[in-house]
């Protein structure tokens, strides 16, 4: 302070005033402070991107064999965190365009030429959905030759197969997998599988303690809402409570819609 001090007073004898010393040093700090609010900002979008999706995902993976760590992150980078005006307008996390036999709602934007046609959701599970219809398509065949917790090769496989132009697409992928860890939904069926398997197999051996004899695994359940479902009715119909029910879900409050899917721990 002393240092602004003496130079204010230079400022003045050479006919400025102390505003400009001041505005000199205090935009250095603003932008920052600034710099480092949209660094937590974004992270913080990607958290909550994936607490949100990671269970169609998984669910996705289940049914068509694409890893959810590969569906995450694709819907990261092509909804920007869930933040693209595609996103928003249309539930459209993937760009999916209107070729082939679309014949729902659309909307127009400007890509790789001007007014291109896109897809429109009535909600994000939708896009999740057709997202792996598409890549069911006869281009991508191989891909499903690889084994599902190969995301490096997935990701490689996508841009060979001409899933994307830019040269940098498969590293961009590993890139946001590795970052958020997300190849542990790859993993988690299989794992649950290896348990049970091996709970099977483990000998009856009264010199084993409880604690080395594997755990059975947690019973999981995908379940998708329908029309009049509620928390309450879901929670009664498994046999769990509520809060059980958020928890799992990571759920703020009570609302839910048609077609959202939730995960229930048994």
């Amino acid at each position: 302070m002393k240092k602004i001090g003496i130079a204010c007073t230079l400022l003045v004898l050479l006919g400025s005033s102390c505003g400009s010393i001041q505005k000199l040093v205090q935009p250095q700090k603003l932008e920052k402070k600034a710099n480092n609010n949209n660094v937590v900002t974004k992270n913080a979008d990607a958290a909550s991107y994936i607490n949100r999706f990671k269970t169609i995902a998984i669910a996705e993976m289940n049914s068509h064999g694409i890893p959810a760590s590969i569906t995450l992150a694709q819907g990261l980078l092509e909804s920007g965190n869930g933040q693209s005006d595609l996103a928003l307008r249309a539930n459209n996390h993937f760009g999916i365009k209107c070729a082939g036999d679309w014949t729902g709602k659309t909307i127009f934007k400007d890509d790789d030429t001007k007014d291109e046609c896109f897809r429109v959701y009535r909600n994000p599970e939708e896009s999740y959905k057709d997202h792996s219809a598409f890549l069911k398509r006869k281009r991508y065949a191989s891909l499903f030759q690889l084994p599902k917790n190969d995301y490096a090769s997935w990701a490689k496989g996508l841009k060979e197969a001409g899933y994307a132009t830019n040269p940098k697409y498969p590293e961009l992928l590993i890139s946001l997998i590795e970052r958020y860890q997300l190849y542990h939904f790859d993993v988690a069926t299989a794992v649950v599988q290896k348990e049970s398997t091996e709970k099977e197999k483990t000998p009856l051996d009264k010199n084993i303690s409880p604690t080395e004899i594997a755990k059975s695994p947690v019973k999981m359940v995908i379940y998708e809402v329908k029309p009049n479902d509620t928390l309450f009715s879901i929670a009664k119909k498994y046999g769990i409570s509520v809060d059980q029910l958020k928890q799992s879900n990571t759920l703020r409050d009570e609302n839910i819609s048609i077609g959202q899917l939730l995960i229930i721990n048994n």
